[in-house]
Formats: structure tokens, C-alpha cells, sequence
């Protein structure tokens, strides 16, 4: 199975490569965007949908990885959906639910409306770069924008004059820089490291396994693949001296083949007093980020692609600005709430016992994460017995 995904991927990747250009030296975008990850081609298809001539620069060439639990939301799932993406159990893995699990607790809950998806992220973006192809997005691959304006971006001996720019290249964004947008505010800098192994068979779901200073996360990406990864504060802690933590994993993964390299990544909480300057706009993890352990990631960037797309069609960047602030409310609350529980290990004791004591608690709280219920729906009544039941469990 995993030759035959890298097979298609490399097929994918000439695809990809051969396509002709089709940008000329000072031709006119109605959006530019540098960062050819997720975030950045979706808001290009998001773009498209709405009848803007969109362009993509990326220095790399596709299929491009970045190491993460490679789980999908169902909100993300929805919101791709929207993009012309239509995740099925032919390309990817359905995902039941989320399970928290911590020396002797365990809670699990169910998605409440609709499957989560898990699949490899050089899958996803393929799947991504196969729909801009087909929208019509200009790719400019193994290209570096070495230049930005307020008029134009240059890119080798192109000057291409532009209406919108959007910059989508990650934490240490070029373009945020260019702007001058920051300083970032940073809660929990953690790192992360992620390996894929061939197993007989795992649960449909997303299984949290909670320890001391680090969690493990454990996601199915195919009938007989898993996605392991670790996270934590010590950027020298790998999957093998983090496993005698977790007996429980650890003896699910016993006679497991690894059929990767392990690959890290950071990950922490950050935020921007801005998002927006001019005609320009910063989307994914250039735009700030969440705490990897929450899942949020790529189901905020999605949103915020399409978010982005409205404000172009308005003419108004001021829209993107503030809907961006208010859907990273929610998902920055549960970074804080879950970095808790990371800092805190009677919190994370009590937290762990509570949500095994009552799984309707735990019920609702993941409808509340996964955006199926708002917080509102939850009264200040509810509020101050859920942190009584903490203190008293």
C-alpha cells in the first residue's frame, strides 16, 4: 500500500512539474501567493472560486511534507468540501473519535455529526495541487520571491504587478516580515516528531496518550498504517525514548515496521496583534498557530482561506481581519487548556479521572472543540460545577 501512494505521488509530481507556465514577465495577478503549503492553496482555490486570477509562488516542488498527526477535523473536512475536495474512505481513513488516555484513565467520545479523516500530508497536498490545477491557479514552482512592494513582487526576471498579496509561508514568514506585522506573542513552545509504521490493524480514532512533560498521539492513515508522533518541550525527545511512558502503545506497536524516517517539527501558540496591512494578508501558520496536540491547524487554515476569499470579492480586508480573530478564539483556548494539562500533572490527573467519571463531559467538550456546539452553549452555571468537579475528583 505505501508503494503504491508513493507511486502515485511521484506520477502526481510530474504531473505537476510539466505543467507549462503560463505567466508571463509583468502580467497582472489579482492574487499573489508566496507559500505553496495547504493554507496557501487553498485560499488560491477559495481565490479561484470567486473569479480572481490567482498565482502561487513556492521555492520547493510539490509533493511538499511538513511532519504532523495528519488528522482532519471534521470542520476542516466540511471546509475542504467547500473547496471541491470530497474526502471519502477511498482516499482516506474515517476517524470516529477522539480517546484521552493518562495512566490508568481513559475517556473517548465520538465526532457528533460527521467523520474526522486522517491521510498523509504528501497526499493532501497533492489532492490540493490537483484541485488548483483544475481551477486554473498559476504554480510557479522552485521559484523564491526576492522582492515585495507595495505595487509588485519579483520573483528571478519576473515583475508581476498584483491586487491582493497573501503571504502563506509559515512561521518565519518573508512577507509578515516584509509588512512589519508583529511581534508575535508566543505561549508553549514545544517541538514535535512524527513516524509512520505498518501495523495489522488500529482503531478508527485519534488516541491521546498523555505523560509526564510529553503526549503521544496515535492516528490511522491507511488500512495498515499509523501515524505516531510525540510532542514536548525537549527538542531531543524521539518516539523510542518516549514510548516506555505509554505501555499501552508501546505494546500495540511491538511488531510494527517503520516504513519512514522520524521528522520534526515546532509547534507552539502564537499570535499577531495584526493580520492584515494594505492589500496584503497572512494566512496558516503565518498568520499565527495553535499547539499541534489540539488538531487544529489545518481546519483553522482552510477556514481562513475561505474567509480570505470573501474579503477579496468585498474589497475589504477589514472583514478577514476580524473573522479571523474570532474563529482562533476557540482553538487558542483549547492550545491553553491542553498546554495545562502538559505544564500541570495534578491538573492533567484530575482533568484525565474527570472526563473517565463523566463522558457526557467529555462528550460535549469535543463538540465544543470541533466546533459542532459553541462555547456559548455552555452557561456560567455549567462553567463553575465542571471546575468543582475538577477540585473534588
Amino acid at each position: 500500500m505505501a508503494f503504491l501512494i508513493q507511486l502515485r505521488l511521484r506520477i502526481g509530481h510530474l504531473m505537476v512539474a510539466t505543467v507549462p507556465h503560463r505567466l508571463s514577465v509583468n502580467s497582472h495577478a489579482d492574487v499573489i501567493i508566496i507559500g505553496a503549503g495547504p493554507a496557501g492553496i487553498a485560499t488560491a482555490i477559495a481565490a479561484s472560486q470567486r473569479g480572481l486570477r490567482t498565482v502561487v509562488f513556492d521555492a520547493r516542488t510539490p509533493p511538499i511534507d511538513k511532519p504532523c498527526g495528519e488528522g482532519l477535523l471534521p470542520q476542516g473536512v466540511a471546509t475542504l468540501r467547500d473547496l471541491g475536495i470530497q474526502l471519502n474512505s477511498d482516499l482516506a481513513v474515517p476517524l470516529e473519535g477522539i480517546r484521552f488516555a493518562g495512566g490508568e484513565c481513559s475517556a473517548y467520545a465520538k465526532f457528533p455529526d460527521a467523520p474526522g479523516f486522517a491521510l498523509r500530508r504528501v497526499r493532501l497536498h497533492q489532492l490540493l495541487v490537483e484541485r488548483a490545477i483544475e481551477a486554473g491557479i498559476i504554480f510557479q514552482w522552485s521559484t523564491r520571491v526576492t522582492k515585495i512592494d507595495s505595487r509588485q513582487v519579483t520573483a528571478g526576471r519576473m515583475q508581476i504587478p498584483y491586487t491582493w498579496l497573501v503571504g502563506a509561508d509559515g512561521q518565519n514568514s518573508f512577507v509578515r516580515k516584509w509588512a512589519k506585522l508583529g511581534p508575535v506573542r508566543t505561549n508553549g513552545h514545544r517541538f514535535g516528531f512524527r513516524q509512520h509504521f505498518r501495523v495489522r490493524s488500529w482503531p478508527n480514532r485519534v488516541d491521546a496518550h498523555w505523560g509526564r512533560h510529553c503526549q503521544m498521539l496515535s492516528t490511522p492513515i491507511a488500512a495498515h498504517e499509523v501515524c505516531v508522533s510525540v510532542l514536548s518541550r525537549d527538542a531531543n525527545l524521539r518516539i523510542s525514548q518516549a514510548l516506555p511512558q505509554f505501555p499501552e502503545l508501546a505494546g500495540r506497536l511491538r511488531d510494527a515496521t517503520p516504513v519512514t524516517r522520524e521528522l520534526g517539527n515546532a509547534t507552539s501558540l502564537n499570535r499577531f496583534a495584526a493580520v492584515t496591512r494594505g492589500r496584503m494578508a497572512l494566512v496558516g501558520d503565518a498568520s499565527g498557530s495553535v499547539d499541534a496536540i489540539t488538531g487544529h491547524g489545518l481546519s483553522l487554515a482552510f477556514h481562513q482561506a475561505i474567509l480570505l476569499a470573501e474579503a477579496f470579492e468585498r474589497g475589504n480586508l477589514a472583514h478577514y481581519e476580524s473573522a479571523h480573530r474570532k474563529i482562533a478564539v476557540m482553538p487558542a483556548l483549547m492550545s491553553r487548556l491542553m498546554l495545562m494539562m502538559d505544564r500541570n500533572s495534578w491538573v492533567r490527573r484530575k482533568t484525565l479521572h474527570l472526563f473517565e467519571n463523566m463522558p457526557d463531559l467529555f462528550s460535549k467538550l469535543l463538540s465544543i472543540h470541533t466546533g459542532t456546539v459553541p462555547l456559548s452553549s455552555v452557561s456560567h452555571g455549567e462553567m463553575i460545577g465542571i471546575a468543582w468537579k475538577l477540585l473534588r475528583t
